[in-house]
């Protein structure tokens, strides 16, 4: 039976979570929103403090390295409320401070969630304290990470790679960067490997950095691969070709980091509702939970509506992650989850712009920021579209290849 409250031993994560957010990520949230590119140095010693927990096994899941599936443990019938749960809540209370500074985090980045996904257990030792980012989307290749076009070929004992990716999320930044190629285009799905290129590898070039409409304190990089050599031991998971898998190997990861990704359009809608909520009462506006919201004011009906939509997404978020600690298949729910609430953010954050009216919109507030930044979580680790698509997949048992 699934229980959904926050776990005992989660409890003191999650508070410890929304006091940073609120004492540390809060205060200089609207600083490096103007200071597009600059890097937040407070968030090193941030960083420090999640390594040291993560290290004494004081605070499981207090980074994206927790986020994983350990197939070695013994199923003994009984619930796990585990890493990846403790995770979404955390990375929740932390984007209720700022989305943007969120994703700064050293060593947080979503390339660690995929190396935590499919490295092998000698990987994961040899990977430990690198901060890696992701890069998937290409010029031509958007929602369809199939089509990659980024390849890798053996050489020797190393595997050359030419491609270029864009819309890299702590691109320049991080320390290394998890890449998705092709090893054969004419197998298709199947041959589309991710490898860890470090920042010292030749022919690695960060080409530029994107201005964005949110999450601006996050580098966002474009960078080419030209002729890059990157050793064999690089390549995540297994190098043989799987044809009968298909694509499942490289989507593990997305089963992951879409929870993930749910979890911060949790965090930064549930700031929206709090801040929304407070200025409505200071307003005379104020929202009775004990009556129907047809005999309340039209803005306290429109908040009550906004917060049961939010419930929802929250729950399936949850839903999602208690599913990979308890070793159940979750591609179905972790696109629910991602399709739900990429949608819920950018409707709660702009509706409580407008609910606000022009404190929503100017910079008194945080609202039209929260509203700039939800937008990208609807995007990134596939659209809502995408996801709506995969789960028709799921609940019709229909392939790639016969629902489009």
């Amino acid at each position: 039976m699934i229980n959904l409250e926050t776990p005992r031993k989660h409890r003191t994560l999650v508070d410890q979570a929304h006091q940073v957010a609120m004492n540390m990520l809060r205060p200089i949230s609207r600083k490096y929103d103007r200071e597009e590119h600059a890097y937040p140095k407070e968030l090193d010693m941030l960083a420090a403090m999640i390594d040291g927990l993560s290290e004494s096994g004081s605070s499981e899941g207090a980074g994206a390295s927790g986020v994983r599936r350990d197939e070695d443990e013994v199923d003994d019938g009984g619930v796990r409320n585990g890493a990846n749960l403790a995770s979404v809540m955390s990375v929740a209370e932390m984007c209720w401070g700022d989305t943007g500074l969120l994703l700064s985090m050293p060593r947080q980045g979503l390339g660690n969630s995929a190396i935590a996904s499919v490295a092998t257990p000698e990987q994961q030792e040899r990977y430990a304290g690198t901060w890696a980012a992701m890069a998937i989307t290409e010029p031509t290749t958007g929602s369809d990470s199939a089509s990659i076009s980024t390849t890798a070929r053996l050489d020797g004992d190393e595997y050359v790679i030419n491609g270029e990716k864009i819309y890299v999320t702590s691109g320049e930044r991080a320390d290394s960067v998890v890449v998705w190629a092709t090893l054969d285009k004419s197998l298709g799905r199947a041959a589309i490997k991710s490898f860890v290129v470090r920042k010292d590898n030749p022919g690695m070039k960060v080409e530029r950095l994107e201005h964005k409409l949110g999450i601006r304190a996050s580098d966002t990089a474009a960078i080419t691969f030209t002729d890059c050599r990157v050793p064999a031991e690089d390549l995540l998971g297994s190098p043989e070709i799987d044809v009968k898998q298909g694509f499942a190997g490289a989507m593990a990861t997305f089963d992951n980091t879409r929870p993930l990704v749910a979890a911060m359009a949790v965090g930064c809608a549930r700031a929206s509702l709090d801040l929304t909520r407070d200025l409505l009462e200071q307003a005379g506006v104020s929202v009775d939970y004990d009556r129907p919201a047809q005999v309340q004011s039209a803005a306290a009906a429109r908040l009550l509506q906004l917060e049961a939509d939010w419930e929802g997404a929250q729950l399936l978020m949850m839903q999602a992650a208690w599913m990979a600690d308890n070793r159940k298949p979750n591609s179905l729910e972790a696109s629910m989850a991602k399709a739900k609430a990429g949608r819920v953010g950018s409707d709660v954050t702009l509706s409580c712009v407008q609910l606000a009216g022009s404190l929503g919109y100017s910079e008194a507030e945080l609202l039209e920021k929260w509203a700039r930044d939800s937008k990208i979580l609807d995007i990134f680790e596939g659209t809502q579209q995408i996801q709506l698509l995969i789960v028709a997949r799921r609940l019709l048992g229909l392939t790639s290849a016969e629902l489009r």
